[in-house]
């Protein structure tokens, strides 16, 4: 299995996770080229930097040949010029750490504002942008359905946690900040970066989230951000004590998203690595972002990936089977892995079902809850098991009707199994009144007869 280790010593953002994807080895020009498809008005500078003895690759969002200022000399300037002088020139970032910067946004309402910004810059945006718009710009930028969706997922990730520290609903985030455009181009590339990295899994370290405090447009506030925080539940955090925001919200949300997993260096054999910079350079601390890529050099690990997974059961012999499927349908949608029944016989002879639930062990509690609250059961039994999974992804193959995203499977790098998603070819067949698997053969078919299948 072909893994990439991100080592978050000094937290992360979303230019220090791009300059490392390209330290190493993503080419530049795909993201270059992914900016342009975009087209919102920026380009990328990308630059070799040193960091406490270190080189690493620096990327910066240029507006109008323009980059973000540091989080002090930009709120200097927002106070001594005023708050719209700062939008009249396309300055009001809040770049991610304060290895990075964080600027208000010109609505003192936004969201984004509400906390320490992460990486997010208000480039003439005082309207802000919400995740409708968001997800509209990228459908229509010139990228994979893979990475559109993986990018959309960061922003609804981030979205997600604004609305539940705000208590709003998430159509209703207005990302001021989240939603300026080089926070655009830092998700959107790390979505497309990561698949170019063409890994099996992307393995996190415990983060680094930094401390002391971070001024936003509505104050001052503890680092980690009320974002941040949001973000990690059920990741490994620590403070090495540097009093400055290290982990932004961006460059949780991105952890968050892209990481199968979180742990100490795995064993491996390395085929090289990549370092990113942060803006700052600490004395006697390199403010970067290290990835690691090679090979599993476990036996085991390079066969299979291996994670502790909750069960969950619960014994059904009264529920209206009506009932039944509407319950598998709502533990699916809040985030669990598997839903299952099996008939079984139960006392007094009576036949029921055995609902299975399979799920991540932070999911287990919400999980119980909804079949307590949508099923007759009176009791759910629960347990935590290891379970052994082949490195999975994602690509998208063209078909006459559309693109159909196909679903990979591999051990030890070689591809062993391949199907086309359900819900593509669904969509398609029912739009174009077509048999359903005749969408699925051509989609088949399109991979099959890829030269060099990804």
């Amino acid at each position: 299995m072909r893994i990439a280790y991100l080592d978050c010593f000094s937290g992360m953002s979303g230019d220090m996770f791009l300059g490392a994807l390209i330290d190493a080895g993503v080419f530049p020009k795909i993201l270059e080229d992914m900016v342009a498809g975009l087209n919102v008005g920026a380009r990328l500078g990308i630059a070799k930097v040193t960091r406490s003895g270190i080189t690493a690759t620096k990327v910066d969002v240029l507006m109008n040949g323009e980059k973000e200022l540091p989080r002090e000399e930009f709120l200097a300037n927002h106070e001594s010029h005023g708050h719209s002088h700062a939008h009249e020139h396309g300055h009001d970032h809040s770049h991610e750490d304060s290895q990075a910067h964080a600027h208000p946004a010109a609505d003192s309402t936004s969201l984004r504002a509400a906390v320490s910004a992460p990486h997010e810059h208000e480039h003439g945006h005082s309207h802000g942008r919400g995740l409708t718009e968001i997800r509209e710009i990228i459908g229509r930028a010139a990228i994979s359905a893979r990475a559109k969706e993986t990018a959309i997922a960061i922003f609804t990730a981030l979205g997600t946690a604004e609305a539940k520290i705000h208590n709003i609903d998430i159509e209703a985030v207005h990302f001021h900040e989240v939603g300026a455009v080089d926070a655009m181009v830092d998700i959107v590339g790390a979505a497309v970066g990561a698949e170019a990295l063409g890994v099996d899994e992307i393995v996190c370290s415990p983060l680094n989230v930094g401390g002391g405090t971070v001024k936003c447009a509505h104050g001052v506030l503890p680092v980690p951000a009320p974002a941040t925080v949001e973000l990690l539940q059920g990741a490994p955090v620590y403070s090495s004590g540097i009093q400055m925001e290290l982990l932004t919200p961006t460059g949780a949300a991105i952890v968050k998203t892209l990481a199968a997993r979180f742990g100490s260096f795995p064993e491996m054999t390395i085929e090289k690595s990549g370092y990113g910079a942060g803006t700052r350079d600490l004395p006697g601390h390199p403010n970067v972002v290290r990835i690691t890529i090679g090979e599993s050099a476990s036996t085991l690990a390079a066969k299979t990936a291996q994670e502790t997974i909750a069960v969950l059961e619960a014994n059904l012999d009264d529920l209206n089977p009506q009932v039944y499927g509407y319950v598998m349908e709502r533990l699916l949608e809040q985030g669990a892995l598997d839903v299952f029944g099996m008939p079984v016989q139960m006392k007094k002879n009576r036949p029921g079902t055995l609902l299975t639930v399979l799920c991540k062990p932070e999911d287990a509690a919400q999980l119980t809850q909804i079949i307590f609250a949508e099923t007759t059961t009176l009791g759910v039994r629960s347990r935590q098991e290891q379970r052994q999974t082949l490195g999975r992804r994602w690509v998208s193959v063209t078909t006459p009707w559309g693109d159909v995203r196909m679903k990979i499977a591999s051990m030890n790098g070689t591809v062993t199994n391949y199907a086309p998603e359900y819900e593509d070819c669904r969509r398609i067949a029912a739009e174009r009144h077509l048999p359903l698997k005749t969408v699925m053969q051509e989609a088949t078919t399109a991979y099959l007869r890829t030269p060099e299948k990804p």
